[in-house]
């Protein structure tokens, strides 16, 4: 019965932040890996980016919806992580501002927020926490 107890406080506390204090989920984020998209060809490696993130980010943006009625918290934006695009221009070269225009038609496409890199424990300036 205690757990029960527990389990109802927990779920008034979370309608109550919702009500009152306006809880929302800022983001979600998908990450994906780009590093199987580098091409010696930069046209060919800005095909291969938008396809996989159109691919595998398709129900991103749905999915973020559905669990936001679900739930009754509203999600305020979508957004992917990708890999750092430097890592790819040691492979290919060329302009960088490619491979953005090329996230940035996927994004469109997908309707998405945000897209750009990510950081990870040993990326300059970042201590893994």
């Amino acid at each position: 019965m205690a757990i029960l107890r527990q389990s109802a406080d927990s779920i008034l506390e979370t309608i109550r932040m919702i009500d009152e204090e306006y809880l929302d989920i800022r983001t979600v984020t998908m990450g994906i890996s780009l590093l199987d998209c580098a091409d010696s060809d930069i046209d060919r490696a800005c095909e291969k980016i938008h396809a996989k993130l159109t691919d595998k980010a398709r129900d991103l943006v749905a999915t973020a919806r559905n669990i936001s009625r679900e739930y009754g918290i509203p999600i305020v934006n979508t957004r992917i992580a990708v890999t750092p695009i430097s890592l790819l221009l040691s492979v290919s070269g060329g302009d960088p501002v490619k491979y953005a225009m090329a996230m940035d038609r996927a994004a469109h496409d997908l309707g998405i927020n945000f897209i750009g890199g990510f950081f990870g424990p040993g990326a300059e300036g970042h201590d893994g926490r």
